[in-house]
């Protein structure tokens, strides 16, 4: 090694792979073949190797990372569209995508569209023009992208040819959450149904009326909000919620689109001059890193939301990896009720009024 320190590093710019290989005496194959952890390089004394990684760290060694693309003719980095990165659902499944891209040496390009259709139209030929090997869609309508490229959605519901879909079992989170009510004694209970614009409204809500019907819960079109706008701020659950307990009180529970909207529900209910649970109990959805923090924690349905991502991202680098196999179709992904404070008994009067027959008895 003393021999190698003495050799200074080239002149006019970063060492490229035939200087490094001159330095160390070995052909380019060799230095390459290690570099890049080729199963070709076990074969290649242990000594030899260390001396490689060791001069690609003295001399600052770069790979040529488009010379490396184009012998494997990928670019090694896939495009993320999704309608924003804001804090909630969004954190959580990007953890899971970058924790898989990392791993796997590969980089993304994130775009948010704000559901706005000339960006989602725009966006997708932009990442194209950045050579993508795939695309991966958070709650993105795959039907806007027009790309033979793989693609992956994740909460979207799309039944585009060739797009593979990570969904959640919605029939199985609204059975979790409505038979904990139920079994609390809640039965007038207050529903909010999310966004049109928002893919998993339909099914969330398509799930929510299977299961209230299984377990005879009236919905109530006077108990049911619903949400006029996606937005990471906890106002969009506090507006409507505020005007639901003006107009009537005659509820004890109330099931949310999602834990942002349920953080807003909860401030509401406070301003009114009522508590948690004590009059209201509140169920969320999604399972957010704050919901185990608010005063009190929040009882929600749990989305597997880094798992959701982290899967995404496997299928998505298999499908690149493996351009003649077939796409699945879907892969569904199990809820959990996370059972905290802010669901209990139903109370024993609602608005001053005695339950309703039973009621009392089955909340005990």
């Amino acid at each position: 090694m003393s021999k190698d320190k003495q050799i200074p590093v080239a002149e006019g710019g970063p060492i490229n792979l035939r200087r490094l290989s001159e330095i160390l005496h070995l052909s380019q194959t060799t230095v390459s073949l290690v570099l890049n952890n080729s199963p070709a390089a076990k074969s290649i004394p242990a000594g030899t190797r260390t001396r490689v990684f060791d001069a690609a760290r003295k001399f600052q060694y770069r790979p040529n990372y488009f010379a490396r693309s184009l012998r494997r003719s990928r670019s090694m980095s896939v495009g993320v569209m999704a309608p924003d990165l804001s804090e909630g659902y969004f954190t959580l499944v990007m953890q899971g995508v970058e924790e898989y891209l990392l791993r796997s040496h590969y980089f993304y390009f994130a775009a948010s569209h704000y559901w706005k259709p000339e960006l989602m139209q725009q966006y997708p030929r932009m990442l194209t023009e950045r050579a993508v090997d795939g695309f991966l869609l958070l709650n993105t309508p795959a039907t806007e992208v027009h790309s033979p490229l793989p693609t992956v959605a994740i909460s979207a519901h799309n039944n585009a040819a060739g797009v593979t879909n990570i969904v959640l079992d919605h029939k199985k989170a609204a059975e979790s959450a409505l038979e904990h009510l139920h079994q609390l004694g809640h039965r007038r209970i207050a529903f909010m149904k999310g966004p049109e614009i928002i893919p998993d409204t339909e099914y969330r809500w398509r799930g929510i009326l299977q299961m209230a019907h299984k377990l005879k819960i009236e919905v109530r079109p006077e108990l049911c909000i619903q949400l006029e706008a996606d937005s990471w701020s906890p106002q969009v659950g506090y507006e409507p919620m505020k005007k639901l307990l003006q107009r009537t009180r005659d509820f004890t529970a109330i099931f949310c689109f999602n834990d942002i909207s349920a953080i807003g529900v909860n401030r509401a209910i406070y301003d009114a001059g009522l508590r948690v649970p004590e009059n209201v109990s509140i169920v969320g959805f999604d399972d957010i890193i704050s919901a185990a923090y608010q005063k009190p924690s929040l009882t929600t349905v749990r989305q597997p939301l880094r798992e959701m991502g982290c899967a995404g991202a496997r299928v998505l680098l298999d499908l690149i990896a493996n351009p003649q196999k077939e796409p699945p179709a879907e892969l569904v992904m199990q809820p959990e009720l996370i059972v905290r404070e802010s669901t209990g008994p139903a109370p024993a009067a609602v608005n001053g009024r005695q339950p309703r027959r039973g009621l009392r008895k089955q909340a005990i």
